[in-house]
């Protein structure tokens, strides 16, 4: 549970301070939007993720694991892309909050948005304190 509101708490904070940094995103707005924005963000990021895995395994289902050959290299090159998505979607519900100017400052603020997910997730810290387990 802590984990969760650490990384809202986190993504509110990229909302309200790290995004105005980014040329062509435009925030209005105090931190308690900036905590609702970072509540769509998670609830959007989960709808999309799920959409695209489902449509994935149809994919492979149906063509008997040949989409595999198209489907892999479109995860590798285009996972840092779903944030964006999701980042031009809470923008689309939330217009007088977020504005991007394009998909460029999307995709800067996407990358900002993965890389708090992956300092929160509680794969890497555990991969981490096992790391440091064996070490010592």
């Amino acid at each position: 549970m802590t984990r969760y509101l650490l990384r809202l708490v986190l993504t509110a904070s990229a909302f309200y301070f790290l995004f105005p940094m980014i040329p062509g995103v435009h925030v209005h707005g105090n931190f308690l939007y900036a905590l609702l924005a970072g509540a769509l963000f998670a609830f959007l990021g989960w709808i999309v993720e799920s959409i695209a895995i489902a449509i994935s395994a149809i994919l492979t289902i149906g063509t008997l694991g040949v989409a595999l050959i198209v489907l892999i290299p479109i995860w590798l090159l285009g996972f840092w892309l779903l944030p964006a998505a999701v980042l031009r979607l809470v923008a689309d519900f939330m217009p007088t909050f977020l504005n991007f100017s394009g998909w460029m400052p999307a995709i800067w603020g996407g990358l900002v948005m993965l890389l708090i997910g992956i300092v929160t997730s509680g794969d890497v810290r555990n991969r981490m304190r096992s790391t440091r387990d064996s070490d010592a």
